[in-house]
């Protein structure tokens, strides 16, 4: 409970969208640590960097692949939020889609300040092949990620455990993951005060 009051203190500090980034070049030049949030296309990481921050500065679309860059959202002067582009499918050209691929590996692979990466996955669906190559991606390049379970609400509890269960397996084979998993849903707010938590102790180094 101490760590969600440290969370919510946190994220009281006004978020304010920073830069968007296509070049590996443009990255931010200052030193503030960085959370990165990234996932299949859809699986809801606009709506769910809103409800953690509290206000609507994510671009939430039903449309895959709408963001097409690296959002730096900054959290007071603390740091920053990174939106990365959704993986997997998206509503653009396949050219466009290989450079922001290729910007999104460049960019988890050689980032300092990266504390951490949170890799969204659907709780209706779970985790698929695409979800396991970014993965092995992340375990290759030692950066340190945690599993969270999105759209929680649309399912029922008994297959919401069940798609835990069958999470958590394959997470445990993985060398860079963080040993637990938070389940989430924009909509209701669940687990958004354990978020905010977590993300407390990342920065703090806890």
């Amino acid at each position: 409970m101490a760590f969600q009051e440290k969370g919510k203190q946190l994220f009281s500090s006004p978020a304010t969208f920073a830069y968007g980034v296509r070049k590996v070049e443009d990255l931010p030049l200052d030193r503030l640590p960085e959370i990165a949030f990234a996932g299949r296309s859809n699986v809801g990481k606009s709506s769910l960097i809103n409800a953690l921050v509290g206000s609507q500065i994510a671009r939430a679309s039903n449309t895959p692949g709408r963001t097409q860059e690296l959002n730096f959202f900054k959290i007071g002067t603390r740091f920053y939020l990174v939106d990365l582009p959704g993986y997997g499918y998206a509503a653009a050209p396949k050219k466009t889609v290989e450079t922001w691929t290729r910007l999104i590996h460049d960019y988890l692979r050689g980032r300092q300040q990266l504390r951490r990466v949170f890799l969204l996955i659907d709780a209706r669906h779970g985790i698929k092949q695409v979800d396991e190559n970014i993965m092995k991606m992340l375990d290759s390049a030692a950066v340190s990620y945690q599993l969270i379970l999105t759209k929680t609400d649309k399912i029922k509890d008994s297959e919401l455990q069940k798609i835990y269960e069958n999470t958590m397996a394959v997470a445990k084979t993985h060398v860079a993951c963080y040993p637990e998993i938070l389940s989430t849903s924009s909509e209701n707010g669940l687990g958004i005060a354990d978020l905010r938590g977590e993300v407390y102790k990342v920065i703090e180094g806890l």
